[in-house]
């Protein structure tokens, strides 16, 4: 069994999850309720996220909220700030990578998909930046992904929020590196999750079909990615910001 770093800064430390019931999210959560960090998710799926919360011996904090309602994000951050103290990590996850075809997209559903997928980063940001600034600084990881340098057709509006993505983590980066806080972006490419499993790779064939368009041969994991979200929210990454990091074993 491979033994993985552990990062004593973040013993203690408050961090806030959007998206954090299923999938990579849920495996972010875990990764830093296993470095004993106070942790609170976020997430419409509420059976999910209590079993997440129950597996992880309640230690962590679910909190129902849906991201697209940006007073209710509000409401959801400020009350982990007040039961966990002030979030110096925050990781926003949440996203839905609906596929239909270029003709088929609607202004409601591409108004969606940036509602999901782009403005709650920025809202999210702009509500932890006080108690960050006030504790001394802090850590947002947004997540991007590789969909918007693939080119891939059927994520067009997906594929724009998600390149927009790096586009506000370098602003964001910008605005709050005088108060040290740190912003950089990741962009995980065909990790297979749960949902991925159900939707788009159904059978075993699929799934190698999608790892030999890798240069690893190996599939990628959400623990893979939340590995790099530990070192980008401890402080062994004091000095990177504005970065956005590609995560996918070299996909072609």
């Amino acid at each position: 069994m491979t033994d993985f770093a552990s990062y004593p800064s973040l013993r203690g430390r408050a961090v806030l999850v959007t998206g954090g019931a299923s999938g990579i999210g849920a495996d972010i959560v875990r990764a830093f309720d296993a470095q004993d960090a106070r942790v609170a998710f976020l997430d419409i799926q509420d059976d999910a996220g209590r079993a997440l919360a129950e597996e992880l011996g309640g230690r962590a904090l679910y909190l129902h909220a849906d991201v697209t309602d940006i007073p209710a994000l509000r409401a959801a951050i400020e009350e982990a700030a007040h039961r966990l103290g002030p979030i110096r990590v925050l990781v926003n996850n949440a996203a839905n990578d609906r596929r239909e075809d270029v003709d088929g997209v609607t202004v409601e559903g591409w108004d969606h998909a940036q509602a999901v997928n782009l403005r709650p980063h920025f809202f999210a940001a702009q509500a932890v930046r006080q108690g960050m600034r006030d504790a001394g600084g802090g850590s947002i990881v947004n997540f991007s992904s590789i969909a918007w340098r693939l080119g891939m057709r059927e994520l067009a509006s997906y594929s724009a929020a998600k390149a927009a993505i790096v586009g506000l983590t370098h602003s964001l980066a910008d605005a709050f590196g005088d108060d040290a806080i740190r912003v950089n972006a990741i962009e995980p490419g065909a990790v297979i999750t749960a949902r991925q499993r159900e939707l788009w790779y159904q059978t075993d064939e699929a799934v190698q079909a999608l790892v030999q368009r890798q240069r690893i041969k190996q599939v990628l994991t959400g623990d893979d990615v939340a590995r790099l979200v530990l070192f980008l929210a401890s402080d062994d990454s004091r000095m990177i910001t504005k970065q956005s990091y590609v995560i996918d074993a070299g996909m072609l």
